[in-house]
């Protein structure tokens, strides 16, 4: 039996350039939903090609109900809505997983890419793992892999693709656009995006085997913020710590304490942003 876990972000899907393609509620949003869920659909079908026997899929997506599960492909299962305990990577944590697809993943905050951001989509300007410029790909593999999981397959703009190579350098690249700037790129149509999509997922597949959990400890985890202020704010979470006037830092023993513990501090931070002065 081989299982796929699917966490699938919005901002690295087909077509997606902008904020009001991702931001639920807008009209673009409710167009690119179909974008997004065309992407996983072909990951799903992709997967099953190569021989999985069960592909679930996690919203990973701000309010995480962003897929329309009346077009998803059949054969798979849909975990939506927020509030679970691993965010982005749910279902890992259960044993059963055999390999993990990053579908619409985007660049790290203070990096080019398309929609470029870590966990806030604006506030943060930059995370560091262990000293590593790290994205949300970066963190959640870290996590995963204290599950024995490999990253096998990265969706997104090209430079979400190269950032992949750091952190999972076996898994599958599959570039549904070019990155021009933080609002901008060269797209390839859906009809395009979805047959590379589907391609890269069932060469996948064979990469989906799992391993002895990394064992690597501890992990600091920095944070920079676009405001002095937002410090103040982090620091109310204990063992969380001021490295400088806009930067925080702590330190745990493994990454799953380690992404928790950044939950906590990006909702605590996301609490104290002020509108239009952040």
């Amino acid at each position: 039996m081989v299982k796929i876990l699917i966490s699938a972000d919005m901002e690295g899907a087909t077509g997606v350039t902008w904020p009001a393609d991702v931001l639920p509620g807008t009209p673009q949003w409710e167009r690119c939903r179909h974008l997004f869920t065309s992407d996983v659909n072909a990951a799903i079908a992709g997967f099953f090609d190569g021989g999985a026997d069960e592909v679930l899929v996690n919203e990973a997506h701000w309010t995480m109900r962003n897929l329309l599960l009346e077009k998803l492909d059949d054969r798979a299962q849909l975990l939506t809505g927020r509030h679970k305990s691993l965010s982005m990577v749910e279902g890992v944590q259960h044993g059963d997983v055999d390999g993990i697809a990053f579908v619409g993943y985007h660049t790290g905050a203070g990096t080019e890419g398309v929609l470029a951001h870590t966990y806030l989509a604006n506030s943060i300007t930059g995370v560091w793992v262990n000293g590593v410029r790290a994205s949300e790909g970066l963190l959640n593999a870290r996590v995963v892999a204290e599950y024995g999981v490999p990253v096998v397959l990265v969706t997104g703009d090209d430079r979400t693709c190269v950032d992949a190579r750091g952190y999972a350098p076996r898994a599958h690249g599959v570039a549904v656009k070019d990155y021009v700037s933080r609002y901008a790129a060269v797209c390839r149509t859906p009809a395009v995006t979805a047959a590379a999509i589907r391609a890269g997922a069932k060469e996948a597949t064979a990469l989906a085997v799992r391993h002895e959990p990394a064992l690597e400890t501890p992990f600091t985890v920095e944070l920079e913020f676009d405001a002095e202020h937002l410090v103040g704010a982090a620091t109310v979470v204990p063992g969380v710590e001021s490295t400088g006037e806009r930067r925080v830092a702590y330190t745990t023993d493994t990454m799953y304490a380690g992404i928790r513990c950044f939950k906590a501090v990006t909702t605590v931070v996301s609490a104290a942003v002020e509108e239009q002065y952040g």
